[in-house]
């Protein structure tokens, strides 16, 4: 693997995992939404990744797509609340924060080890052109 491919490969999951970090901080910003455009309180969103299997990127990674999380919506009673139903629930997403904080700390090392991949990689084509120099 040459050098740049070790760069390329390691700046999809770069990528991959910015996008994933910013879908995830989505989800904690709007867990107490209870109105969207859409209509009803907010879905959780997940990330879907793929691998690259061919062109520039070969052995990468990139995000296939967002998805919506289908769980229904936890029931809250709250009749005084302006979105509560008949019955006084208000719909809330259905999203655990500490579920969030874990998918967060997981795409954070995910993301760390990439820059580690870039940053020996950098060091090791530095020592080698050091190599070359004597």
């Amino acid at each position: 693997m040459s050098f740049f491919s070790v760069i390329d490969t390691a700046a999809t999951g770069l990528s991959a995992q910015r996008i994933r970090i910013n879908v995830i901080s989505s989800n904690v910003a709007n867990a107490k939404t209870t109105r969207t455009e859409e209509g009803g309180p907010y879905r959780k969103k997940n990330v879907i990744f793929e691998q690259v299997l061919h062109g520039q990127h070969k052995g990468g990674v990139k995000v296939q797509k967002i998805l919506p999380d289908f769980k229904p919506p936890m029931l809250v009673y709250e009749p005084s609340h302006p979105d509560a139903n008949e019955e006084g629930y208000v719909a809330y997403p259905n999203i655990n924060p500490i579920e969030e904080l874990v998918n967060m700390l997981e795409a954070s090392r995910s993301y760390e080890a990439n820059v580690t991949i870039v940053n020996t990689a950098k060091q090791l084509a530095q020592q080698a052109i050091g190599i070359g120099q004597r």
